[in-house]
């Protein structure tokens, strides 16, 4: 049984998929297949039950795929450690980000730090808020990037910058005449939103007060962001964006944007980790890029802003 065999069978259980794990394990799919099963061989075991999709761990494969993750921990916090104490930017480190940040934060310092660290692995991964949680406590990611605090007394939490919401409003809409969008303006039969459990989505409609939001159907099978954005260009409706996002846009684009009333929504865009993480020199590093790569008035919440 080596390190390298319990690697594999996690990120199987994480992709229920041979292909995908060995995606992720930078290795082939046959050497991924053949090491576990020599794994299953050793153990006289099956840990997988290969005969239905998504592929599963069988009921004794729960039970090993537990353990290997409790060994797996424990060997990484041997190397964090010494990576620690050296100061060390290498190794790999994996960061998971909500879909609503990563397009818009990422570019922006993602690529520099690659190449001002080329032996630090990073891997992003885009979750939602709970997931990031319950990957944080199950030792699949090592931080996330999330948009509220957590009142969890196992994790650290570190404020990044504050970010507010711009609506995106189509020429067809009543609101395009508006120069200021005020909550009460905002109706949810002409309103596109990410699907329930986005905190983006949570966050404005206990802004707008929109107890009961009336939003198109599509709405919810489409579930992307920029999507929402393509479809108010044509012409139809209103959907919110966050402010990274309107630098990214063109002149024409920027005349759909419409700031709210003061007090203007505000996220705080928050590091997280576990308590015990041990590698605070990289969550430094980390930490100065982010905040070095937006605008200096993000740093602090404004007068103006209301924080959600």
């Amino acid at each position: 049984m080596t390190i390298q065999q319990l690697e594999y069978i996690l990120a199987i259980d994480q992709f229920r998929h041979f292909a995908r794990a060995a995606e992720y394990c930078r290795v082939t799919q046959p050497t991924l297949s053949a090491m576990v099963q020599k794994l299953e061989e050793e153990l006289d075991v099956k840990l997988f039950d290969r005969t239905v999709q998504p592929v599963c761990p069988t009921a004794i494969g729960e039970k090993v795929i537990a353990q290997a993750r409790i060994i797996l921990g424990e060997t990484a916090l041997v190397k964090e450690i010494i990576c620690e104490e050296k100061q060390s930017m290498a190794g790999t480190f994996r960061l998971a980000v909500l879909p609503t940040i990563a397009p818009y934060l990422l570019p922006r310092f993602f690529p520099q730090l690659m190449e001002e660290y080329p032996e630090l692995d990073i891997r992003i991964t885009e979750m939602k808020t709970h997931e990031i949680q319950q990957a944080l406590h199950s030792g699949d990611i090592d931080a996330g990037i999330i948009a509220s605090l957590l009142d969890d007394r196992m994790l650290s939490e570190d404020t990044l910058f504050y970010e507010q919401f711009y609506g995106y409003v189509s020429r067809k809409d009543p609101l395009f005449k508006h120069e200021v969008i005020r909550s009460s303006d905002v109706t949810g039969e002409r309103l596109w939103l990410l699907d329930e459990g986005h905190c983006f989505r949570d966050q404005l409609v206990r802004f707008c007060q929109m107890e009961a939001v009336k939003v198109s159907q599509m709405a919810y099978h489409l579930g992307s962001m920029e999507t929402f954005m393509r479809m108010v260009e044509s012409g139809k409706g209103v959907t919110f964006i966050p402010e990274l996002a309107v630098s990214q846009l063109t002149e024409v684009q920027r005349e759909l944007v419409r700031p709210f009333a003061i007090p203007r929504p505000t996220r705080q865009v928050v590091l997280i980790t576990n308590k015990d993480f041990v590698r605070h020199t990289l969550l430094q590093v980390l930490k100065e890029r982010v905040q070095a790569s937006v605008p200096k008035e993000m740093m602090s919440l404004q007068p103006v802003q209301y924080l959600l």
